[in-house]
């Protein structure tokens, strides 16, 4: 059973009370600066300030995650903004190693053999003579070294051609293969946003499941998601029976929903296996 630790504070300012090299594994999204209207926060910065601020709560990361943890961080752009990630990137190389880059794949359409095209997922369509429509997000895995073994095949698919089961060494007689960096994870459709997804910026909780398990469910004890929104990253921890949760939401409204997501837990008193207080 996961011990959620949940806090409604900023979480630079609660991630320095935490000790060092405390931490397993981090997922997360923070706000893009992209103009997203969130109710507590403006996200409207000047690159440069912006910038500077993700290096500060990014090095609280760094302080706080183990030799062998890692961090997941899933950033999207505009069509008008294509290199905000990177540029993020660039800012925390000289906190950490990017090991892996995940394309968050939201939606896609497919020509089959016969020429029948399918479509499959969700994405936010825009009217656009420039740009194409934006149907993908990134997931950076960073670490502090670049060489922390991963769960390869705890995401791993079966061969579409048989043949290289026995073809490969690496196999050992086993249909399974990598995914590879490609991960095609839609939204769940909605009735209403208000009631379902109380939040304007979201990843499903299957793309934080997917990052436990590639990191290794059996290697996390504790997690942490340093802007937690409406939990959906507290959910998969929950659905992978991670020892110990800790999360930071400034809003209060959010953390509530958060709290209604992991369920009764949550509701157990201060100083219990439940949510501490805020501040």
């Amino acid at each position: 059973m996961t011990t959620f630790c949940l806090h409604n504070e900023d979480c630079v300012q609660g991630m320095t009370k935490l000790p060092a090299a405390s931490i397993d594994l981090v997922v997360t999204s923070p706000p893009y600066n992209l103009g997203i209207r969130y109710s507590k926060f403006s996200d409207r910065a000047d690159r440069a300030g912006y910038l500077h601020w993700c290096k500060t709560w990014a090095a609280e990361i760094a302080r706080l995650l183990k030799a062998d943890g890692s961090f997941f961080l899933n950033v999207g752009a505009s069509p008008a903004n294509p290199m905000f990630p990177h540029e993020l990137v660039l800012e925390l190389r000289d906190l950490f190693v990017l090991q892996n880059t995940i394309h968050w794949i939201k939606s896609i359409s497919i020509e089959e053999k016969n020429g029948q095209i399918v479509s499959r997922g969700h994405f936010k369509p825009i009217n656009s003579r420039r740009f194409l429509n934006d149907c993908h997000e990134y997931v950076f895995h960073f670490t502090k070294s670049g060489g922390v073994e991963i769960d390869r095949l705890a995401l791993g698919v079966p061969y579409q051609d048989k043949s290289n089961i026995a073809r490969w060494s690496h196999t050992s007689g086993r249909d399974r293969r990598c995914r590879g960096n490609t991960w095609f994870i839609p939204y769940e459709t909605i009735q209403s946003r208000a009631k379902e997804r109380p939040h304007p910026a979201t990843f499903p909780v299957e793309l934080a499941d997917w990052c436990i398990e590639l990191h290794g469910v059996s290697r996390v004890d504790t997690m942490l998601d340093p802007f937690l929104g409406i939990g959906n990253s507290a959910v998969a921890a929950q659905n992978c029976d991670v020892e110990k949760f800790i999360g930071f939401e400034i809003d209060e409204s959010y953390l509530a929903e958060a709290k209604r997501r992991i369920g009764a837990q949550a509701s157990l008193p201060a100083g219990q296996a439940g949510v501490s207080p805020a501040g």
